[in-house]
């Protein structure tokens, strides 16, 4: 068993969880509620979901690979190509956010933080 990439997985599983618990609360649902047009709105909603189907077959390939599961290939790779993932899904966030002008939008705005986790662990993990 690899406890980084375990740790990895479920930090992953836990931004699966908040994406649809706290995401589509807070930015999808006010999104499909907003006056603008329906192209760009749907294009939000898709991309929406892209996002969820990254987070989960995340969170499934970093526990299975934690638990010793290789698909019958060399999954460090894959566990590389995530952590990647995540470093700059953290790294685009934190300078989003940092461009921004929101007053303590780091704080407000915190995704940042479990992403670089998932990747440190993930790098961890994969090495």
């Amino acid at each position: 068993m690899n406890w980084y990439l375990v740790v990895s997985g479920l930090l992953a599983a836990f931004c699966t969880v908040g994406h649809l618990t706290i995401g589509r609360k807070t930015f999808l649902k006010p999104m499909m509620e907003a006056t603008f047009d329906e192209v760009p709105k749907k294009v939000m909603h898709c991309v929406f979901h892209f996002i969820t189907i990254d987070f989960v077959l995340a969170t499934v390939v970093l526990l299975a690979a934690g638990f010793g599961l290789t698909f019958g290939h060399h999954v460090r790779l894959l566990v590389l190509f995530i952590a990647v993932h995540f470093l700059l899904y953290g790294i685009v966030q934190i300078l989003m956010v940092l461009s921004s002008g929101i007053r303590g939008g780091l704080s407000k705005i915190f995704q940042w933080l479990v992403f670089l986790l998932v990747a440190i662990f993930a790098f961890l993990g994969g090495m």
